[in-house]
């Protein structure tokens, strides 16, 4: 099974209804094959506050998640995921990442380093096998305690 494919049949366990994203995430694709509703936007601030208001309406009960490319994705998804974080909304981000051997190569931008301040929890994902345990944790940490957003950080 692909990366993509293994994250968006968790996702639809998790009970997500929809997967907001920007392009090019291979994410998207996979969740819609999986029967998630993708909805595909012009600019990832607009889509982070598209799953923030999701969260928001459903007074956390149900989890905005959005998926975004990597390098100028996750640079302008940063006040998004931040304004979430400040406010306690619960959502989950899932950033694409550059290929292992490029990811902390200047001047590429580093979701996991610079999202740390403005998450509840984020973690690096660098291979397949990682990611059940790593989305196990992350959809955990939003739903329990104070929410705030979190992060699967730079994923290949």
């Amino acid at each position: 099974m692909q990366a993509a494919a293994a994250v968006a049949e968790i996702l639809k366990r998790e009970g997500v209804e929809f997967l907001i994203g920007y392009p090019v995430n291979p994410i998207i694709e996979a969740a819609a094959k999986a029967d998630i509703r993708t909805i595909i936007v012009r600019q990832e601030r607009t889509g982070l506050h598209m799953a923030d208001g999701f969260s928001r309406v459903s007074s956390g009960r149900r989890i905005g998640v959005f998926a975004m490319q990597h390098g100028p994705g996750t640079e302008n998804a940063f006040g998004g995921v931040a304004q979430a974080y400040a406010d306690s909304v619960p959502i989950v981000v899932l950033p694409a990442g550059y290929p292992r051997r490029l990811i902390n190569l200047p001047p590429n931008f580093n979701a996991f380093l610079n999202y740390r301040h403005v998450t509840k929890w984020i973690e690096q994902v660098p291979c397949a096998d990682a990611i059940p345990a790593a989305l196990r944790r992350a959809f955990t940490q939003v739903r329990n305690g104070r929410p705030r957003a979190g992060a699967g950080g730079d994923s290949p």
